[in-house]
């Protein structure tokens, strides 16, 4: 299977038409067609389904379309690290994290970065703890930030001297928002907010001292903007991390510091054995003086 054949799957993905698809690669709509048609046979499965109007893609298309991104992705990551000259530090970096003030340090690390080598790009790719990892065993990212155990067999890390504070999100109306502290007891009954991420790791357990089947989690979230919103439909209250969302100003909503703390080390991951680029070199280096130097 050649990658001049994924990308014209992706094309037909993407326009839902092969005649539009054959336009913007510059092929005839014969051809694309008799390509795609060897594709389906090569792989023993119909990816598209065919209508008068436009094409849908079947599960199996879907999945395809899936790795087909990822390996796209990959190819056009390696070709422009390689195609990098030996003069120009330059390129980009890639950070998968959940929301943590502990992207404070990539920032500073950054920003000296890029002052002394502007062409070098940080992209943040937001999600949990088994998204990011999944995206670092792929080679899609270059770096997970994250909580808790590391496994030491598949990973290099370093640890960040940062620490994320569960605290709880509620309106200022609510009748909790009186108190100076709260505790599990006063949310033990209460209809609770929480992250995917903190339900997978079991923090819950560990805050609250019990089974987590014995609260009352009403919904999860990945982002805590959205859970934000919740919290101020009237929802329920939402177990998160401070300094992640500002509720100064205008905000109908206030956050109160929990009585029972766990607080996992966080750690920026990277693959065993991984061969760096002279950028990701670059900012690793600075990470380390960084935490050296506090």
């Amino acid at each position: 299977m050649e990658f001049r054949i994924l990308q014209y799957f992706l094309a037909i993905a993407r326009e839902q038409s092969i005649s539009s698809a054959a336009k913007s690669l510059h092929l005839s709509q014969p051809t694309l067609s008799r390509q795609i048609k060897a594709l389906e046979e090569e792989l023993g499965k119909q990816l598209f389904i065919r209508t008068n109007k436009k094409i849908t893609l079947t599960e199996e298309g879907m999945l395809f379309r899936k790795r087909a991104e990822e390996i796209t992705k990959l190819v056009n990551k390696t070709k422009e690290e390689i195609s990098l000259s030996d003069e120009t530090i330059g390129g980009d970096i890639f950070i998968g994290a959940g929301e943590t003030e502990g992207i404070r340090h990539i920032a500073k690390a950054a920003k000296k970065l890029q002052s002394e080598h502007p062409s070098i790009h940080f992209h943040i790719i937001s999600g949990d703890k088994i998204t990011v990892l999944e995206e670092l065993e792929k080679g899609l990212i270059d770096f997970a930030l994250l909580f808790g155990e590391i496994d030491k067999s598949k990973y290099d890390y370093l640890v960040l001297p940062s620490v994320d504070r569960f605290v709880v999100m509620m309106r200022k109306d609510d009748v909790l928002a009186n108190l100076k502290v709260i505790t599990p007891k006063d949310l033990f009954d209460k209809p609770l907010i929480v992250s995917r991420q903190t339900l997978s790791d079991y923090e819950l357990t560990q805050l609250f001292d019990c089974d987590q089947k014995q609260l009352n989690i009403v919904a999860t979230y990945n982002l805590l903007f959205n859970g934000s919103l919740m919290v101020d439909e009237g929802i329920g209250y939402a177990i998160c991390f401070d300094k992640i969302i500002n509720v100064t100003g205008d905000s109908n909503l206030c956050l109160r510091p929990l009585s029972v703390q766990i607080m996992p080390k966080m750690s920026l991951v990277w693959k065993k054995y991984q061969v760096f680029t002279k950028a990701i070199e670059k900012f690793l280096l600075t990470i380390y003086k960084d935490i050296d130097s506090l």
